[in-house]
């Protein structure tokens, strides 16, 4: 098992986060939804479990051209989707990531803490001295070069967002240490440990190695998306968001079988 944990820092609050991680979660599963493809919402509903609660969601993505060629040549047809059960039970988060192919073979689990600070907490998660040791911190800047160059969208670029609502960003240069001594703008950091397993000896690392660098691409390109969103969520309720929740299913179960395939698309 190959673990990370991803570490995002944004000028928003904790509380604000809540709104916009459900806002942009909903609108970014309509931009990878089209031909086929994309996302199907089976459960959305609440959930309690002992002391803990909170909501409840199993979705089911729908992949083929969203993984790279080479998996693609290996995987039998109809293989490629991925279930995804998560339990937010906010500002705790946990998304256990399987396929129904692989079986026990494949796992990915994603385990969030968001916490009203600059990233400063060490193992957050509360691993074992033995894990923490062998697992590595990536700190993602929304604000840096992108790894994949052609994820560029001008529109989602946080070095040329200002927030009319807030008067937030943009985010330039040394933005993160002018954030932490700004006791006026809200901050926090999103920690989110990746855990990824592959059960198959030949490709295993290079499997695991290829699910951690998707994942980082994945948290950098969401949370531009957040941030550059923020006038469109920014005073939003959870009301607000249980509707447009209900309203994006419906969208999705039509864009999936119309339309030409979207959004983020793998090398060949």
């Amino acid at each position: 098992m190959l673990n990370y944990e991803y570490r995002i820092i944004l000028p928003i609050s904790v509380e604000e986060y809540q709104v916009a991680q459900l806002y942009a979660v909903a609108e970014a599963s309509k931009g990878e939804t089209g031909g086929g493809e994309g996302v199907e919402v089976l459960k959305n509903e609440p959930y309690k479990d002992g002391d803990e609660e909170g909501q409840y969601t199993h979705k089911i993505y729908h992949l083929q051209s969203k993984v790279p060629g080479w998996i693609r040549a290996l995987a039998p047809k109809g293989s490629l989707e991925i279930h995804e059960k998560a339990w937010n039970a906010y500002p705790y988060c946990r998304t256990v990531l399987t396929n129904p192919y692989m079986g026990e073979r494949f796992s990915i689990e994603i385990i969030t803490w968001h916490k009203p600070d600059m990233g400063t907490i060490e193992n957050v998660h509360g691993l074992s001295e033995a894990e923490w040791k062998k697992c590595q911190v990536v700190n993602i800047d929304i604000a840096a070069d992108l790894d994949e160059p052609k994820d560029y969208k001008e529109e989602e670029d946080p070095t040329k967002f200002k927030s009319v609502k807030t008067g937030r960003g943009p985010l330039l240069a040394g933005w993160q240490k002018a954030l932490e001594a700004d006791p006026n703008t809200p901050h926090m950091c999103a920690y989110k440990l990746v855990k990824a397993e592959f059960k198959m000896f030949v490709l295993q690392s290079k499997v695991q190695n290829t699910i951690q660098n998707m994942e980082k691409r994945l948290f950098t390109n969401f949370h531009r998306k957040l941030f550059c969103s923020m006038d469109r969520w920014h005073g939003m309720t959870m009301n607000d968001i249980r509707e447009m929740e209900e309203k994006t299913k419906t969208e999705l179960d039509e864009l999936r079988i119309k339309g030409a395939v979207q959004g983020t698309k793998a090398e060949k």
